[in-house]
């Protein structure tokens, strides 16, 4: 069938609640301190309509590519089987359709004369 994928274990990162920092730590280096006074505040997110259509593109493609590594692909053997498989029901399935198509035609026919 498919392979047993293993979960990738991630180490999450504490965050710190939004009213501390770094230089409320009254055990923080004086480095570490003027560090946080000097940070800027992050930019603000860029609006969904504003990337770049090629930057949207390329992400695209990118996860179509780790989508597609995650599938399982059959074999060989099990593609030309399921291949003839589907032509031979589709053969079965059209003579029926053929002869039910004749039959109901010949009736038409006798019953229009």
């Amino acid at each position: 069938m498919g392979r047993i994928l293993k979960k990738k274990t991630t180490v999450k990162k504490k965050r710190k609640s939004e009213g501390e920092s770094d230089v409320d730590a009254p055990d923080a280096p004086a480095p570490v301190r003027a560090a946080a006074l000097q940070r800027k505040p992050a930019a603000a997110p860029k609006a969904p309509g504003k990337e770049n259509w090629l930057t949207k593109s390329i992400q695209f493609l990118r996860e179509v590519r780790a989508e597609l590594k995650k599938v399982t692909w059959p074999s060989r053997k099990q593609t030309i089987g399921s291949t003839a498989v589907v032509i031979i029901l589709v053969m079965i399935i059209s003579v029926f359709l053929g002869m039910v198509d004749m039959g109901l035609s010949a009736l038409v026919r006798v019953v229009l004369q």
